[in-house]
């Protein structure tokens, strides 16, 4: 059931809200003289009206019990922000130019990360376009959008959302967001979009004045759970079901990315599933395939295994490759770090994704995960950084000011030439040297206090997360990548997505591992990788099939900055290599 304002045309809307603790319902027009009309209650405390003479544009409340105004919680539109009214919008009217766009298959996506604010100077959708080219120049396919739900005040990561259906005020406008995927689209970007469906933020949330839209025994780091599995569960899970269709449909949204980890419920069937569900079904009525991609840390295989045996999601984050690139490169041991740091660790990663298949954490002082051998490598996205493993530490602070050069091309290597599915965090592929820090711009100052507790307990952080300057300090410096090791770096990148493996030559692969020598061979068939993590220069006897071996990338070598390398261009089953530390060596056939 389709819920919010509707805007059918010649002056005609529609209002649909699930609200069953209110006995009395209007609907509040905002116009020259203002206008209450009540609201019809149906069946599963649903409320209905049909309204002529009401235009795109019209600001309106809903009146609870003929007292408390509120926005609309299915808002398409807050333009004063959350405690302002809803705006009727006309979706209809924006010119889609992405007729013939077929999608990224996941399998071939090389995603980009990035969050709207810090990505440029101005921080609306209209800038992300402008550099959508260099962004295609460099090999990227799929740009991840962090949340634009609508959130109090002006800056905020996007996790404390409180209007899931309305796009970010300070943004832009809906059709502005529209226009951003229109573009993207024609330049053959996908565009993912990060939802939280598991809570909402804590100022302008008035989800509990209409109803029981959380569930009081689940909660989160963030807050109450919302109620998929009692009560009125049904009725929640619609809201936040066509909250996904709607940005499928309305957005031509390609997919959609969400913390999986208090969604999997108590029922026979969870929300994850059922969400599945009715995506595949949109994807089969539209003829085009629309994707679900969680975020999980309890490596759990069945949340990409088709249904009925599994939760039927497409992709999932996979947190132990990036656990285990960072804590061997770095030497980390903080945190979730303990239960990592060799590069036995590393090579199960590179070799299966998941490091910890119902084992012990040290960490979390019990077991968890599973086995994901019967995973197809598309189904894992994997990362040396993204906004959580920057933006959560102390100082913001990337990987690029805490390992060497060296360590950062390993890094990039390591996750470009894996067989899954690569996610760059925006800045890291010419080392930007900004952090991502903590922002929020809440106006309570009893929850900015709550905040930044929160923050010193949780993170040790140091930085005040509702002082503008955390924001301005994480905006990206876009022109160092044209300059000294920053351009350097970013033709790096540009290298290696290049030399991406194709489905046959992820099919073929196989590894040969000297673990001794902190060194592994992944042979992709016609193209052979060859990864130092030692810090001193090791020797090696290649194995390879048949032929000459051609050296097409050494990042050792003094074009890429490296120490210098005098490597043969061309190599043979036998021959003995001289590999320098912290690099990366691709040979092919």
């Amino acid at each position: 059931m389709k819920i919010g304002a509707q805007y059918r045309g010649g002056g005609r809307c529609s209002f649909s809200l699930f609200a069953p603790f209110p006995e009395l319902i209007d609907v509040k027009i905002l116009c020259g003289e203002d206008k209450i009309i009540p609201m019809e209650k149906g069946q599963g405390g649903y409320w209905k009206l049909r309204l002529n003479n009401v235009y795109p544009g019209t600001k309106y409340f809903y009146r609870l019990n003929g007292a408390v105004l509120r926005p609309d919680p299915a808002s398409n539109c807050q333009p004063e922000g959350v405690d302002g009214p809803s705006e009727i919008i006309d979706h209809n009217k924006f010119r889609w130019q992405d007729g013939g766009w077929e999608g990224v298959p996941a399998g071939k996506m090389v995603i980009y990360e990035l969050h709207v604010g810090a990505f440029s100077d101005k921080g609306d959708f209209d800038s992300i376009v402008h550099r959508l080219d260099e962004l295609k120049d460099l090999g990227i396919n799929a740009i991840e959008i962090m949340p634009i739900g609508q959130f109090s005040g002006d800056r905020n990561w996007g996790y404390d959302g409180v209007y899931p259906f309305a796009v970010q005020n300070s943004y832009g406008r809906p059709d502005e967001f529209k226009r951003l995927v229109n573009e993207a689209h024609k330049r053959g970007f996908a565009v993912i979009l990060d939802v939280v469906y598991d809570h909402a933020g804590p100022e302008g949330n008035y989800f509990s004045d209409f109803g029981p839209y959380f569930d009081g025994r689940n909660k989160t780091p963030h807050g109450n759970a919302f109620n998929f599995d009692g009560a009125f569960g049904n009725e929640v899970r619609n809201f936040f079901i066509q909250n996904a269709l709607y940005w499928f449909d309305v957005f031509h949204i390609d997919a959609l990315r969400l913390d999986a980890d208090v969604l999997y419920g108590i029922s026979a069937k969870p929300f994850l599933e059922e969400l599945s569900e009715k995506t595949a079904q949109l994807s089969k009525k539209k003829n085009k395939k629309f994707l679900l991609t969680a975020e999980s840390k309890l490596n759990d295989a069945r949340l990409t295994r088709p249904r009925p045996e599994g939760l039927g999601f497409d992709a999932q984050w996979c947190n132990d490759f990036h656990h285990a690139i960072h804590a061997l490169l770095t030497k980390e041991k903080n945190g979730y770090y303990i239960d990592f740091g060799s590069y036995r660790h590393f090579k199960k990663a590179f070799k299966r994704g998941f490091v910890y298949l119902w084992e012990y954490s040290n960490f979390r002082r019990h077991r968890y995960g599973s086995s994901c051998s019967d995973t197809p490598p598309e189904r894992l996205v994997v990362f040396s950084q993204n906004h959580d493993q920057v933006g959560n530490r102390p100082d913001g602070g990337r990987l690029s000011g805490i390992v060497p050069f060296e360590a950062l091309k390993l890094s990039a290597a390591a996750v470009l030439l894996s067989p899954y599915i690569p996610l760059l965090f925006m800045g890291e592929e010419y080392a930007e040297e900004s952090p991502f820090l903590y922002f929020v711009s809440h106006s309570d100052p009893k929850l900015l206090e709550a905040v930044r507790r929160g923050r010193i307990e949780e993170y040790s952080s140091f930085l005040l997360p509702e002082d503008i300057k955390s924001f301005l300090r994480s905006k990206l410096k876009w022109e160092k990548r044209r300059e000294g090791k920053n351009k350097i770096l970013l033709n790096f990148y540009r290298e290696l997505i290049g030399l991406r493996p194709n489905e046959e030559e992820k099919a073929a692969k196989t590894i040969e591992d000297f673990q001794r020598l902190n060194l592994l061979v992944c042979n992709y068939r016609k193209m052979v990788c060859v990864m130092s993590f030692n810090i001193k220069e090791k020797s090696i006897r290649l194995k390879l099939p048949p032929g000459n071996w051609k050296k097409i990338l050494d990042s050792s070598e003094k074009k890429w900055a490296g120490p210098g390398n005098d490597l043969a261009g061309f190599v043979a089953d036998g021959d003995r290599i001289n590999v320098k530390p912290l690099s990366v060596v691709v040979y092919k056939a």
